[in-house]
């Protein structure tokens, strides 16, 4: 599939030519604009205002000294993170209910917290602070760096002067400059004059292209397009944020697949459309790639990697129940045209009610979402019998019990886990072999000591320890010949995991098949030949609940809601052992809750080559 190229097809003599000047672009009514505002329903605006008083009557956080120096003297992100989320979501909050109610009453708690905002040294977070030259630590006042929340911080603030205006200035007339006079410095300076940011995609190191180039280019975009007033300047921002974000778009497989997973689609291809967006409202309509088929292969990935439910394939850094941005995956449908993708965004809005999006909170979606609601398309789709991205190898296939979940790949993959080969099974819609996910972030989450973590561990997959080794970390370490088919039967994936070991494991091929039938029960097999054997070959299964040996040597699995299955396998080939592992992790235990239990079957025999099966069949 050929790629499109935002800076090839539009040079920069026609952005130069294209781009509204500031004084005739508005993306959003200001907040003086009633009419428009007294469009949104009045309970939507009294809620917007109720939370507006909430937080207009809290206390202002402090960010300290060493609440920033907890990172590199302890390894934590929240003690820093969460006070900091907490000003950029009230500051979200207070100027919606000031744009919803339009009386002034909350004038003042906005300036209050924006003047505090200028007032940081840094707006990224103390994690991101290894982009500046003296390193992590204290950021360095003389060197402003830009990471996805500087980005997302100069957004809000440009936002806010974009709704509220002159409202400010009757704060008082030095507030907006003020702001500019930031934005610029912290922003807008540094991304004119650097190309070395990784995420800009032209130094990276040994970096991936991940949803950082499209979410800091989404925000350094809304910055330049409200607080830059230099028409060339200008223009000459806007095609270097274009030819920024053809780096992402050169490195996305022709199936739309986000190795990141879904939790991370929100940031990568839904970034990707803010920005798209903005472009084309920017440029009235001269900018678009919204007729693409890659474009609209990236969106569909959001509907590609739900399960059932809640339940969502949660591969890499990912976690199983993640909260959809449902207006965003309906606005992204609808740019697109894909009734498909508008109706699952429309069905997750209404499956997620009253669920909150998170600590990050873009006022740019927000206001989307308020004045451009999309009309309902219909019911849920309904889902294919199988998924197959051939180029993010990664396969859902579906039976009339089962669904199972599997993947190839390579172990560099963006927020990778040494996972090649792994799988998921869900029994009636619920998951029954699991993929654990991650743990809150921590200085060790992306640091060399990554893979001293657990949960990114092969052994902690649905996958084999060989000769007592497991899986290896690098783009090189990656599957071999993987294969999918199904027909009215079956679906059957497959693959060679022996790439994805080091020479540890000394092994030549390990074929690993699954095979799932439509009306029938999940068997894997996998077929090898070692080297050496050195150590018995180990498979791990990882449970939700707790396995249960059966009398005749087979296992009892039940899957989260309940449903029971049995996974049999040859008669005395394995000593069974299983682990109960307490979960105390935040993130883990919101969706897993005290305990997960990974079930090891270690064979009796120790050849150089030979074949297991395993059925998992439902009661």
């Amino acid at each position: 599939m050929p790629r499109p190229q935002l800076a090839a097809r539009y040079d920069l003599a026609f952005v130069q030519s294209a781009l509204l000047p500031p004084s005739a672009w508005r993306r959003y009514p200001a907040a003086s604009e009633r009419e428009a505002w007294e469009k949104i329903p009045a309970a939507v605006r009294q809620d917007l205002i109720a939370r507006g008083e909430t937080r207009a009557a809290e206390e202002w956080e402090h960010l300290t000294a060493t609440l920033i120096l907890n990172y590199v003297r302890h390894g934590g992100r929240d003690a820093y993170q969460e006070p900091y989320y907490r000003r950029r979501t009230r500051l979200h909050d207070l100027v919606l209910a000031e744009c919803a109610e339009g009386r002034g009453r909350f004038l003042d708690a906005i300036a209050d917290n924006l003047w505090l905002t200028c007032e940081e040294t840094y707006w990224g977070i103390a994690a991101h602070l290894y982009l500046q030259a003296a390193g992590p630590g204290l950021p360095d006042a003389t060197e402003p760096t830009v990471d996805l929340f500087a980005g997302e911080t100069a957004a809000l603030l440009a936002w806010t002067m974009h709704l509220l205006g002159e409202s400010l200035d009757g704060v008082s007339p030095l507030l907006r400059p003020r702001l500019r006079h930031e934005i610029e410095r912290r922003v807008l300076t540094p991304c004119r004059e650097r190309d070395d940011f990784w995420w800009m995609g032209w130094h990276r190191g040994r970096h991936p292209i991940n949803n950082w180039n499209p979410w800091v280019n989404s925000n350094w975009l809304a910055a330049v397009l409200v607080c830059e007033t230099d028409p060339e300047r200008r223009a000459r921002a806007v095609h270097k944020i274009m030819r920024s974000l053809d780096v992402f778009i050169h490195h996305q497989p022709d199936d739309g697949g986000c190795e990141e997973g879904p939790v991370y689609w929100s940031r990568a291809a839904g970034s990707l459309y803010d920005c798209l967006d903005l472009l084309h409202q920017a440029t009235a309509g001269k900018i678009n790639l919204f007729d693409e088929p890659l474009i609209a292969n990236l969106g569909r990935f959001i509907m590609h990697g739900h399960l059932h439910g809640d339940w969502y394939v949660n591969f890499a850094d990912a976690s199983a129940q993640p909260v959809i941005d449902a207006a965003l995956v309906q606005r992204y449908g609808r740019a697109v045209g894909d009734r498909d993708l508008v109706a699952f965004g429309q069905w997750a809005e209404h499956r997620q009610a009253g669920r909150s999006l998170g600590r990050i909170l873009s006022i740019n979606r927000t206001l989307a979402a308020l004045h451009e609601p999309v009309p309902s398309s219909g019911p849920l789709p309904a889902r294919p019998a199988d998924v197959w991205l051939p180029d993010l190898q990664f396969a859902i296939a579906r039976g009339r019990r089962f669904t199972l979940a599997a993947k190839g790949g390579h172990n560099e993959e963006s927020h990778n886990h040494n996972d090649v080969g792994s799988f998921i099974l869900c029994l009636d819609g619920s998951p029954l072999l699991i993929d654990i996910g991650v743990e809150v972030y921590t200085a060790k989450t992306f640091s060399p000591r990554r893979y001293e973590i657990w949960a990114m561990q092969s052994q902690w997959h649905n996958l084999p320890t060989i000769n007592g080794a497991m899986q290896h970390k690098d783009r090189d370490y990656a599957a071999r010949d993987v294969r999918f088919a199904g027909d009215d039967r079956a679906a059957t994936f497959s693959l060679d995991l022996a790439g994805a070991y080091d020479a540890e494991a000394a092994v030549r091929r390990w074929t690993r098949t699954f095979r799932l039938e439509r009306n029938g029960p999940l068997v894997l097999t996998d077929d090898f030949e070692l080297r050496e054997a050195r150590a018995p070959a180990v498979w791990n299964f990882i449970c939700h609940r707790e396995p249960v040996p059966t009398a005749d040597g087979a296992v009892r699995l039940t899957s989260t809601d309940g449903a029971a299955a049995i996974l049999s396998h040859a008669a005395d080939a394995y000593a069974v052992e299983i682990d109960a592992v307490t979960i105390t992790d935040p993130n883990l235990h919101a969706v897993w809750g005290d305990h997960l239990y990974r079930l090891r079957l270690t064979a009796r025999e120790n050849p150089t080559a030979a074949r297991h099966a395993f059925t998992v069949s439902a009661l």
